[in-house]
């Protein structure tokens, strides 16, 4: 069962999201929040997997309780947005979130966002986060990280980090390599778990605040 937390200050908004969450067999409603406050709160409480936080809310934002959340706990995090009118995409990133959402998303796709989040994955292609990372690093958005924390990764790694920058998948990072793709998935995991990062979101992120990879060059 996967325990969710639904977090929005617009009620209809967050009780309609947790009806239909909530009716799902494999899934179940914890708590709602109004605020990031709240939300906090609720985690710190019932400990879900998953929680759905709105970029916008009144008090603590959702991207100030995604870095609390984050770094407390091991639940994930989606963000609920509207992309484009939203300027803190990229902040929402770095604070620890998986993916996001779009508020007029459609039934099928919150509840399959839901489960592939809590399966430990990330909502966002590869391709789609390298666009979305470019849009604000060229922003001037960034606040990098020094080079020298890459220093923990072999030579495969940090050529398998700059393949995921690219928004490549596994099999293909598999096939330039000339690897099998169980030994790619293998490079990728370490990646991750040598830089301390939750997913291949976060590692995107640190490929380019480390200057492995150029905002606009391949």
């Amino acid at each position: 069962m996967t325990r969710v937390v639904v977090a929005d200050d617009q009620e209809l908004v967050r009780a309609g999201f947790a009806m239909i969450l909530d009716a799902q067999a494999d899934i179940e409603v914890v708590a709602e929040a109004g605020d990031g406050f709240q939300a906090v709160a609720a985690v710190r409480d019932h400990r879900p997997d998953v929680v759905l936080l709105d970029i916008r809310m009144p008090g603590m934002d959702g991207i100030e309780a995604a870095r609390i959340i984050g770094a407390e706990t091991d639940c994930r995090t989606v963000m609920l947005t509207t992309f484009d009118q939203d300027d803190h995409v990229f902040d929402a990133l770095r604070a620890g979130a998986s993916g996001f959402l779009l508020k007029d998303v459609r039934r099928d796709d919150l509840v399959h966002a839901v489960r592939v989040v809590a399966k430990g994955e990330s909502l966002l292609a590869p391709s789609v986060t390298r666009r979305l990372v470019e849009q604000f690093t060229v922003g001037g958005a960034t606040r990098p990280l020094p080079a020298a924390r890459l220093s923990v990764l072999t030579s495969r790694e940090r050529e398998t980090l700059r393949m995921l920058a690219e928004g490549m998948s596994n099999p293909e990072i598999a096939a330039a390599m000339v690897v099998s793709t169980h030994t790619a998935k293998t490079h990728v995991s370490n990646v991750l778990s040598k830089l301390g990062l939750r997913d291949r979101v976060q590692a995107v992120i640190a490929a380019y605040e480390t200057g492995l990879v150029v905002p606009g060059q391949r």
